[in-house]
């Protein structure tokens, strides 16, 4: 079923795409568009995900050392300045 669209920004936009991306016709400039997008779209990890990535990383460095000492760290790596 082919579809119509009569929206002169969208003929703006797909006459775009038709240039940007040397498309032979309008219908291929959409289709080239739209698979772009579809792909782009599958490809971003959700909030989720990438909390979920953040907290394997934080479980693979460890728990922080209760004994660590940040004020004579610093103070080390300013060379006592």
């Amino acid at each position: 079923m082919p579809l119509y669209v009569k929206d002169r920004e969208v003929d703006r936009l797909v006459l775009e795409v038709q240039r940007l991306t040397k498309a032979p016709s309008k219908a291929e400039a959409v289709r080239r568009a739209l698979t772009h997008e579809i792909e782009r779209a599958r490809s971003v990890q959700s909030v989720s995900e990438r909390l979920a990535e953040a907290v394997r990383m934080a479980g693979e460095i460890g728990a922080d050392n209760p004994d660590f000492d940040m004020k004579a760290y610093s103070d080390e790596l300013s060379g006592g300045l």
